[in-house]
């Protein structure tokens, strides 16, 4: 079975359609599958319903997207970083499923492991626990919440074989190896490409059975806000 496609276009083709459910790898624009959102957005698909830590920026990452409304749901932990997902949010536009971030990671990852629903601490007396199963243990209250599965993960890895298998690189392994798990379909697009047998068993985070599609990409990596100081004379 073919894995390797020459672009992130030709890796989406026959994947899209209106009305799908997309989970976008990354934490806030590090270990974003940049070609593959880009290639999104230019497929035209509408109605998506997004899950992502975040929506990136206005004009970068999932941003695109929301530019272009693309998106009419977002299920995220964090949306500081996008004026115009906040004036989507506030004008009715755009819905919002908010969770707190490990919750969304837990989601994620159960989907992905066949967990339908768990139980957590999380959110218990806030709004987030409103109109959901609680029960007690151990004389504590929890709140149940649901897996996640979506039709597409899109992720990205800094290497990766032919055969899909994944290695990530530090702060980018964050929603990338759990989100490639519950995806029907996964594409990944990866710094380096590498032939089977080139990467140490031992180190590969995500095993190429996971993996149905998979692209070198090129990346600009930007930075949401760059802080610096003068060094000292």
């Amino acid at each position: 079975m073919k894995k390797v496609y020459d672009s992130a276009e030709a890796a989406l083709a026959g994947l899209t359609f209106d009305g799908m459910t997309v989970m976008c790898g990354g934490f806030g624009l590090c270990g974003i599958p940049e070609n593959l959102i880009i290639a999104l957005r230019d497929s035209g698909v509408t109605d998506v319903t997004a899950i992502s830590n975040n929506a990136g920026v206005d004009d970068f990452g999932l941003g695109l997207l929301l530019q272009t409304r693309q998106i009419k749901k977002m299920v995220s932990s964090y949306v500081g970083e996008n004026a115009t997902f906040e004036k989507q949010y506030l004008s009715g536009e755009l819905e919002l499923e908010f969770n707190p971030q490990g919750t969304l990671a837990e989601r994620i990852r159960a989907g992905g492991a066949g967990i339908p629903g768990f139980y957590t601490k999380t959110g218990v007396g806030t709004l987030i626990a409103e109109g959901k199963e609680h029960k007690e243990f151990d004389g504590e209250t929890y709140v149940m919440e649901t897996g996640l599965r979506s039709d597409l993960a899109l992720v990205k890895a800094w290497k990766g074989d032919t055969q899909g298998n994944l290695v990530f690189r530090k702060t980018a392994r964050n929603f990338n190896p759990m989100m490639a798990t519950a995806g029907r379909i996964t594409v990944a697009e990866v710094e380096e490409l590498v032939e089977v047998g080139e990467l140490d068993p031992d180190h590969i985070h995500t095993a190429g059975i996971f993996v149905q599609r998979i692209v070198k990409g090129s990346f600009e990596k930007r930075i949401e806000q760059r802080t610096t100081r003068d060094r000292a004379a």
